[in-house]
């Protein structure tokens, strides 16, 4: 079983809630997790732990502030990510023309370092009326069958 960290990035909290969801159902599958809204730099030390992103979009396409230290970490510091494998979950409004660009500049981030992301990146739009934490589980059944 996979070791995994959930690292979230929420400002009104639903990503929280939907990676606390999907921490839930990956321990329930055997996996161990850690839930991480608060991010630093030795937080990556572990090179056997798969990093699952779960971040929300705030103002135009920007970060959450609390998954901020991550982005510039990547960016500034280029820590040694080229074994890792990662997995993103991405919220956002459809109706902002910068819908979902938060996960696609963790994204972004990743790929330029060399890291392996698992699967497609899940993006959930508000607007669909859906609820997050179901279309994540949705998504989670697939995901895990790809570790």
């Amino acid at each position: 079983m996979a070791k995994i960290q959930l690292i979230v990035g929420s400002v009104m909290g639903t990503a929280a809630s939907v990676a606390k969801t999907l921490s839930e159902k990956l321990q329930a599958a055997g996996h161990t997790t850690r839930v991480n809204d608060a991010f630093r730099k030795g937080d990556l030390s572990e090179d056997d732990e798969i990093l699952l992103i779960c971040t929300s979009n705030t103002g135009a396409g920007d970060l959450p502030v609390n998954i901020v230290p991550l982005y510039l970490h990547l960016r500034n510091d280029f820590p040694n990510v080229s074994t890792r494998r990662y997995g993103i979950v991405n919220l956002g409004d459809s109706s902002y023309p910068t819908f979902a660009q938060a996960g696609n500049h963790m994204d972004e981030a990743f790929q330029d370092l060399g890291a392996n992301r698992i699967g497609d990146m899940l993006v959930i739009d508000a607007l669909s009326g859906e609820d997050p934490n179901s279309v994540a589980e949705t998504w989670l059944a697939d995901w895990i069958q790809l570790l």
